[in-house]
C-alpha cells in the first residue's frame, strides 16, 4: 500500500530501495527555504543496518504489513531453534543468530510472535518479561543502602543481571527481556 512520505510513523515497516525497513525515529522538518519533509531513521529488518532518509509529501512510499503469528518454542538443535505455529502446527527452524541475544530467554513451551513477509520469517518477538531463578548472587557489601545500590547476579540461563541487595541465590525474579533488567521478585 502506497502512503504519503509525510505519513511515515515510528514502527511503520516500509519497502525502500528493494529492502524492508522499520521506522525508528521520525521528525517533521519545515526549512525556511523549500518544502517540508519528514526526516526518518530507518533500520533494516534483515541485517539491522541503519540509514536516514528524507521523504517529501509529494513522494510515495510502499508501506508493508507483516504477518504476525504465535509460535511455540519447542527445542534447540545445534545452532538452530525449532518453533511450532500455534494455528497450523507446522514447524519452522530458525538459526540462533537470527533470534540474536534474545535466544537466551527462550524456555520450553514459550509462546513468541514471529513476524513474516511473504511467508519468510523477519523477526521474533519474545514476551516482555520472563521469570528466571538466580543461581549465584554476590554478598551484600556492608554500608550499601537498599534504595540506591544493586549487586550482580547470575541467572539460570547464564546471563548476568543487577539485582537489589535483598535478592539471594535460589530466588525467582522477573526480568525484562528487552534490556536484561530486574523488574521484581516473582510471586511464588
Amino acid at each position: 500500500m502506497k502512503i504519503n512520505g509525510n505519513s511515515v510513523r515510528i514502527g511503520n515497516v516500509i519497502e525502500h530501495q528493494g529492502k524492508l525497513w522499520v521506522a525508528t525515529k521520525t521528525q517533521h522538518t519545515q526549512p525556511g527555504k523549500g518544502g517540508a519533509y519528514m526526516q526518518v531513521e530507518l533500520k533494516n529488518l534483515i541485517d539491522g543496518t541503519k540509514t536516514n532518509e528524507r521523504f517529501r509529501s509529494s513522494e510515495q512510499v510502499e508501506r508493508v504489513y507483516l504477518d504476525e503469528s504465535p509460535y511455540q518454542y519447542l527445542y534447540a538443535e545445534d545452532d538452530n531453534l525449532i518453533f511450532m505455529d500455534q494455528q497450523t502446527f507446522e514447524q519452522i527452524t530458525l538459526s540462533k543468530d537470527f533470534v540474536g541475544d534474545a535466544a537466551a530467554y527462550l524456555q520450553d513451551g514459550m509462546v513468541v510472535d514471529v513476524s513474516s513477509y511473504e511467508e519468510r520469517p523477519i523477526s521474533v518477538k519474545l514476551p516482555d518479561t520472563v521469570i528466571l531463578r538466580i543461581t549465584e548472587a554476590e554478598p551484600v557489601v556492608k554500608g550499601q543502602t537498599a534504595s540506591s545500590s544493586f549487586k550482580p547476579a547470575m541467572l539460570e540461563n547464564g546471563l548476568r543481571v543487577m539485582v537489589p541487595p535483598h535478592i539471594d541465590s535460589g530466588i525467582r525474579i522477573v526480568v525484562n527481556t528487552a534490556d536484561n533488567t530486574y523488574v521484581e521478585r516473582a510471586k511464588d
